[in-house]
């Protein structure tokens, strides 16, 4: 009898300490108008759902279909692409920026899951559209969080083995990396700028959370990014929900957004992912809130982390700039391994 007693103590120890053991390193660091001394917190102070929220999601969940499928293409870049600039779609987060003689990765991600856990967490439904052994020389890395979808330990360690790129991370990410062996990484505050491999980029907000396990929740930044080549003005948003007054301020302090990607996936349901994760709605509002020439959708399709089928958030796009009144040409969403040519500016 007693064994059967203690064994959800048991449990619930073992949990707490695997949970101890996979955060990853904190912040510390002055006190600013989105850290406390302790966590980072979003523009407005709009906080994500607590545990109440998510034991009543877990409750109710009504999952859409998901499909594993193995019919992705997969396309070999080109060393290095000097004219204007290629954007190829890797999936979820993924995307190869070849621009002014740079390669640029943004949250690679080439696991199967993205989960602490090999065995557990959310699993690889389509491949890749860039094998990894395919990959040319990558020079930057820009990661927006620490989440295991967007800063993937096996792929980052793998990048720095094969290319030792510079790593561009939220403050607070940089110890983690140190810890798994990358050195080459420089972190940045929000609105704080540096300059490599002939790019300028700027981390500026997002909102989101951070996290990967009990003990570091929001205790490491978050961020989405601005960068300049030769060629063209980028905004890759990361992974954040909606706010206006944020996403207006970028467009009012950045100019000429030439192409900007933002995130359409995750977000059903909304009363409990829009905190966090905006909707194919919402990314078209973001779209004309930093007044982006050319987006492209991202975070959709590949691992099922919210509620919508494999198919609703890029139906839902159509949907959404149709009744905003934005030409399809303007926001479009790629395939696993396709490309987008733009032209010098």
């Amino acid at each position: 009898m007693i064994y059967i007693l203690l064994a959800p103590v048991v449990f619930a120890l073992m949990v707490i300490i695997i949970g101890a053991i996979i955060s990853a390193p904190v912040y510390r660091g002055p006190v600013s108008d989105h850290f406390d001394g302790k966590k980072f917190n979003n523009p407005g102070n709009i906080q994500p759902r607590g545990l109440k929220g998510v034991i009543q999601w877990m409750r109710h969940r009504e999952r859409g279909l998901w499909i594993k499928t193995s019919d992705a293409k997969q396309h070999k870049p080109a060393e290095k692409f000097t004219s204007g600039t290629r954007v190829t779609f890797i999936n979820h987060s993924s995307f190869l920026i070849q621009t002014s003689g740079v390669n640029i990765l943004t949250d690679p991600v080439f696991s199967e899951r993205v989960s602490p856990f090999s065995f557990a967490g959310p699993k690889r439904m389509r491949p890749t559209g860039i094998a990894f052994a395919d990959l040319p020389k990558i020079d930057l890395v820009l990661l927006s969080h620490n989440h295991y979808d967007h800063l993937d330990k096996s792929t980052v360690v793998a990048l720095k083995k094969n290319y030792d790129p510079l790593f561009i991370v939220p403050l607070g990410v940089g110890p983690y990396l140190t810890q798994i062996g990358i050195s080459k990484w420089q972190t940045l505050d929000w609105w704080q700028s540096t300059a490599a491999a002939d790019i300028s980029i700027t981390a500026v907000p997002a909102q989101h959370f951070s996290g990967r396990g009990f003990l570091d929740r929001d205790k490491t930044l978050w961020c989405g990014y601005v960068f300049k080549s030769r060629s063209h003005t980028f905004y890759f948003a990361g992974d954040t929900g909606y706010n206006p007054v944020t996403f207006s301020e970028i467009g009012a302090r950045i100019q000429s957004i030439d192409i900007a990607i933002i995130p359409i996936g995750a977000y059903k349901p909304q009363w409990f992912m829009s905190p966090v994760h905006c909707s194919p709605e919402e990314a078209v509002k973001i779209h004309r809130d930093v007044k982006a020439s050319h987006s492209i959708a991202s975070h959709f399709g590949t691992f099922p982390l919210g509620d919508e089928g494999q198919q609703d958030a890029q139906e839902d796009l159509q949907v959404a700039l149709k009744a905003q009144h934005i030409p399809l040409h303007q926001f479009i969403k790629l395939d696993e391994g396709s490309f987008k040519d733009y032209p010098s500016v």
